[in-house]
Parts: structure tokens; sequence; C-alpha cells
């Protein structure tokens, strides 16, 4: 098990951007959440398979998008952290 936290920049407040980050992570059952940051920015923590988080890591940032993405990606960062045993479902704060 893996955790990352990954930070988009871009067009993605306001726009269904956390609603459907949370609909894919849980498809491909992580456990997290994705909350809008004070600078514009999305954070997204997503904890499980090293696999399902690759799965969900080039769907956040691939231009163009090819699973309907809403919003715009211009920039991104990952950071790789301790997974938290605590984890349960994902949300979108």
């Amino acid at each position: 098990m893996e955790r990352a936290v990954i930070r988009v920049d871009g067009y993605v407040q306001g726009v269904g951007f956390r609603w459907w980050t949370m609909d894919l992570a849980r498809e491909l059952g992580l456990v997290g959440y994705a909350e809008n940051l004070m600078d514009g920015r999305v954070e997204i923590s997503a904890q499980g398979s090293t696999e399902a988080l690759g799965v969900l890591i080039r769907a956040l940032i691939e231009q163009p998008t090819r699973r309907g993405r809403p919003g715009r990606v211009t920039d991104h960062t990952i950071d790789w952290v301790t997974p938290d045993p605590k984890l349960r479902g994902f949300s979108a704060r």
C-alpha cells in the first residue's frame, strides 16, 4: 500500500473536479480525500495499490483528458508520504 498527495493547479475549482476525482478513486478502491485549497489548487490525498494510484494520477494530469475530467490541469506536484492506516473511504471536502 502507498499514499500520494497530489496537488493540481489550473481551472480546477467550481467545476466538479473534486467530485469526479472522488468517483474515480472509489472505483479504483482508493481511500482518502479531494479538497480545495485556498490558493485555487485542489489537493488529493489517495492511498491504495501502486497500480490504482498510477491510474488515478494519469487521469488527473493527462492532457487532453480521455475520461471526461472537468476543468483543466496546468500543473501538478506529487509527494509520496507514509500510508495512514486510519483512512477509510474517499470523500470530497
